[in-house]
């Protein structure tokens, strides 16, 4: 799906990717001088976060992990529970938790899934800067909370990771919906690769603090999924590590400004298209971005889920299927604000009021071009598809050379602009 084919002669090609590490830490690095030996203690009971399919976390190995140091601890299994940090997205099924956590983990412990919907199963924590904190009550009713995670670019977050699987991940309907309103949305700290001065990830921070979040295991991981560290230790100070470190590897510099560009996305990213829609979004959105106005943005995702089977999922389909133009969407929803999923059509509206997005290879045509898409069978009539409008945008003749940016893993990717002053 990602392979690119044959270009024409007229186009030239710039290719970003991240930067690998010269050999991946094999070795957890432990952030602080505090062990997880240190805070667990027989007879407690645990819960530990983990990531949902959407999230390409080798969750099988850092929630396995943190399982052998609290059994050397003296925490019996009969005291963990395993929370999936679904968000709004569906439950996980018994194959999902299989891959993710592979059968010796699903065998032995308890593992429940996060219903944000559930009143019965939800703790109101009070409002942190007037966001209201509330989180699944297994989170709380516990002697020590631990969370596993990818520190990766995040649209919101800057960068994901830390104690966003507490917060947002096992968050109820109302956090999630007041962190992904046009409010914190339109906030000008709100972005993507952002941590200082962003409201989304100070609001993370203090809710994993007043949620007692105490110790995580969080991984920056390879172009092929591959963990490149794993770091582990306080919440904030694993994420301030792990985002320095991912800084060198992600972002990478673009020279010039281009008419064209891919977004790859593999992986759990590609199943639906209100994941998929992220590799776009990042592209188009990101500070800096090399992307001229108006320039068609490729976008290969099989979607076999269509546009996703959660309520966030639905609702995000709903707003763009139902809308008049993406710039209506905008007014409707600056004006009415929207419910928490719905934030996805919102973020992917901004995108299609600059750029055109083409879909290439999806199982279900008719949602991408719903969503106000356009969508191709294959990689082909992709190109010929982008060169065209890209020709019409720009007003160049037939042989003049279109400028391509080649982003393969659009999600562990930050194209930047070099510009002048740097």
């Amino acid at each position: 799906m990602n392979d690119l084919g044959e270009l024409p002669p007229s186009w030239r090609v710039t290719r970003a990717i991240s930067r690998e590490l010269a050999a991946p830490q094999t070795a957890v690095q432990i952030i602080g001088d505090q062990r997880l030996a240190d805070l667990a203690r027989p007879g407690m009971r645990v819960t530990i976060a983990f990531t949902d399919a959407t999230r390409a976390c080798p969750d099988e190995q850092l929630v396995g992990a943190l399982l052998g140091e609290l059994e050397r601890s003296g925490v019996a299994p009969d005291n963990i529970t395993l929370i999936c940090a679904t968000g709004l997205h569906r439950p996980s099924t018994p194959a999902e938790r299989l891959a993710k956590l592979g059968p010796a983990i699903v065998s032995r412990y308890r593992i429940i899934d996060h219903n944000a919907l559930d009143p019965g199963n939800l703790v109101d924590l009070g409002t942190i800067n007037g966001i209201p904190l509330v989180v699944h009550r297994r989170c709380i009713d516990t002697d020590l909370l631990l969370a596993t995670g990818v520190v990766e670019p995040h649209q919101y977050a800057g960068y994901s990771g830390g104690a966003k699987t507490v917060v947002i991940g096992c968050g109820g309907e109302a956090t999630i919906s007041a962190t992904h309103g046009p409010a914190m949305l339109d906030h000008p700290g709100t972005r993507l690769g952002a941590i200082d001065g962003n409201p989304f990830q100070t609001f993370v921070r203090a809710g994993g603090e007043r949620a007692g979040l105490r110790y995580v295991m969080n991984t920056i991981l390879g172009e092929q999924g591959e963990p490149l560290i794993i770091a582990a230790g306080p919440p904030a100070r694993v994420h301030d590590y792990l985002v320095a470190q991912a800084r060198t590897i992600y972002e990478a510099p673009v020279a010039q400004p281009v008419h064209v560009a891919r977004a790859g996305v593999d992986g759990p990213k590609a199943v639906n298209l209100y994941q998929a829609s992220r590799a776009a979004t990042y592209l188009a959105l990101a500070e800096r971005t090399p992307l001229l106005p108006g320039a068609p943005i490729l976008l290969p995702a099989p979607i076999p889920e269509g546009a996703g089977e959660g309520a966030g999922e639905r609702r995000f389909f709903d707003a763009l299927s139902k809308a008049a133009s993406a710039h209506h969407l905008l007014d409707d929803l600056r004006r009415t604000g929207f419910p928490a999923g719905a934030q996805r059509a919102y973020i992917l509206a901004q995108v299609l009021v600059r750029h055109p997005v083409i879909v290439v290879g999806a199982q279900h045509p008719d949602i991408v071009r719903a969503c106000r898409m356009h969508a191709v069978p294959d990689m082909a009539a992709g190109i010929a598809l982008a060169d065209r409008l890209a020709r019409e945008t720009f007003r160049l003749a037939p042989d003049a050379p279109i400028e391509f940016l080649d982003v393969p893993h659009a999600l562990l990717t930050l194209p930047r602009l070099i510009t002048e002053k740097q």
